[in-house]
């Protein structure tokens, strides 16, 4: 049996293919092209925040299982992968606790400035100090839009610096909001309307969450971070709202297209911090999500027929 794996995974997930007896075909890129002759012989894959596509499904007529190295499964062709009887394997919480210590870095790293004053300094330019101010987290409310792993790993480490914790969630239980000391938002719009910093912990739909109607509910000053998907934000209100002054600043993970292309809006922003989708990129993540998804996978052709 044979695994294609689409994007890089850590070594111990291929080694754990291998112990299962299954040999894993290492994809030079996720063009199509290069992907079509490993597909043709597979009978598994393993992809990451690529996602796999009809196109994909079409270039695999014996796959039996993919797996998605991560949480996400929104750009996989789900649909394509039912019709085919394909089963779908996938590692929620297994990166969480590495998205949530990524997620307080970008908040502490936007409200402190420390990028700017990193900056400044290589430059000679100490009078930083004198033309920033930063922002003091500690009494402050934290909003979540969303509880999942990233959001429940996130919430003590924003309570350990003094912040208030409020959080919209449609599905979560009001006892283990209480038993953690955090409140739940009456509606998006009290989130939207008192929360200091918000940080995006949902799925996408069809349209953006947050929107430049929902941008303008939050308080003048406010943080954005986006540590989820990138499809949940309009990039281009988020860019009017940095610009305008209306937001202090955001801190983003995702990005709707990944690397941004160059007529992306978020160019040049003011007090933008962006990094390359590397919230779970650390090596006790890394290590977990892909012995977990190599482990499904091996499971998941052993009980085939």
């Amino acid at each position: 049996m044979k695994c294609v794996i689409v994007q890089p995974i850590h070594a111990c997930g291929l080694e754990t293919l291998r112990a299962g007896g299954v040999e894993p075909l290492i994809a030079p890129s996720t063009d199509l092209t290069e992907l079509a002759p490993l597909l043709k012989r597979a009978a598994a894959a393993i992809t990451r925040n690529w996602g796999f596509p009809q196109a994909a499904v079409d270039l695999a007529p014996d796959l039996r299982v993919l797996g998605v190295h991560g949480t996400g499964t929104d750009r996989v062709d789900r649909q394509a992968l039912t019709a085919r009887g394909i089963e779908l394997v996938s590692t929620p919480g297994a990166n969480a606790q590495s998205v949530a210590e990524h997620a307080l870095g970008l908040i502490l790293a936007v409200a402190r400035g420390i990028p700017g004053g990193d900056q400044a300094m290589r430059q000679g330019d100490f009078g930083f100090r004198e033309t920033f101010r930063g922002v003091e987290l500690s009494g402050l409310t934290l909003g979540l839009w969303g509880w999942g792993y990233v959001a429940s790993a996130l919430a003590p480490l924003a309570r350990g610096l003094g912040m208030e914790v409020l959080v919209w969630s449609a599905h979560a239980d009001d006892s283990d909001f209480s038993s953690r000391g955090i409140a739940r938002a009456r509606s998006v719009a009290h989130l939207l309307e008192v929360s200091d910093v918000l940080s995006l912990h949902g799925r996408p739909g069809v349209a953006p969450v947050l929107g430049a109607s929902e941008l303008s509910r939050m308080p003048k000053g406010a943080i954005l971070i986006n540590t989820a998907r990138g499809a949940l934000v309009d990039e281009a209100a988020l860019a009017a709202a940095l610009r305008s002054g209306h937001l202090f600043g955001a801190g983003l993970d995702v990005l709707i297209q990944e690397p941004p292309g160059p007529n992306t809006p978020l160019h040049g922003c003011p007090r933008l911090i962006m990094t390359p989708h590397v919230g779970g990129s650390t090596e006790a993540a890394l290590r977990r999500t892909a012995q977990a998804v190599a482990t499904q996978v091996v499971s998941a052709l052993l009980a085939a027929p």
